[in-house]
């Protein structure tokens, strides 16, 4: 019995030690998982952060807004009508297009929306429900034109408003040789020609923003 004892006061500290090695990283592990259960639900009550609005694009509003005029060209789908759509149709010096069943249709001066409303009118004697469609598939009655020193000059479409920096951005900006100071618009006005003094060098830094003005059907930019 005392040798059973002595043996056992010899493991006692042995198992001590034992046990606390063993004790220590089951503790630490806890710790760790109590401070990663904490975050996650911190993390998880915290509000979401608001999604961002999605853009309006603007280019489709300019489109529905649009004026149709003399010379632009006109996709007109008639739905399951095939032989009443037209692919490509090109307005008259009159204002009038020319569509089957319906025959000649005055549509400058009118928006894609006003024309749709205007031809589901005329198909109505012929077509049950007609569902019309109209899209501006080239602009060619209202231009404006650059030319100089200037990257790209010639004729560009104007859908929306555009002003002198908008149009000198679209045509590649001015040459190395364009006097900046001396820039200006021919404009048409009441049958005469109008010149517009357009200082280039202020306009980009600030300084003189009203000389950067919007931009008229049939206006010359002229860089020298």
């Amino acid at each position: 019995m005392t040798s059973i004892s002595h043996r056992m006061q010899q493991i006692a500290p042995a198992a001590f030690l034992l046990c606390a090695l063993v004790r220590m990283p089951v503790s630490s592990v806890a710790q760790q998982i109590a401070s990663t259960a904490a975050a996650s639900s911190t993390t998880a009550s915290a509000p979401a952060a608001p999604i961002a609005a999605a853009s309006t694009d603007s280019t489709t509003s300019q489109a529905a807004s649009y004026v149709v005029g003399e010379a632009d060209v006109l996709r007109v789908n008639v739905w399951k009508q095939p032989e009443l759509s037209q692919a490509n149709v090109r307005v008259r010096p009159d204002g009038m297009v020319s569509l089957p069943l319906i025959g000649d249709v005055k549509v400058s001066g009118m928006t894609p929306v006003q024309i749709e409303a205007r031809l589901v009118a005329g198909l109505k004697s012929y077509v049950n429900e007609p569902r019309v469609t109209v899209a501006v598939i080239e602009v060619a009655s209202k231009m404006v034109y650059v030319t100089g020193e200037i990257a790209r000059p010639g004729a560009y479409p104007l859908v929306g408003p555009v002003d002198i920096l908008q149009l000198i951005a679209k045509a590649g900006g001015v040459t190395p040789y364009a006097h900046r100071k001396s820039m200006f618009v021919l404009r048409q006005v009441e049958g005469s020609k109008q010149k517009l003094s357009v200082n280039y060098n202020q306009i980009i830094r600030g300084k003189s923003p009203e000389q950067n003005i919007n931009l008229q059907p049939g206006d010359t930019v002229v860089v020298p």
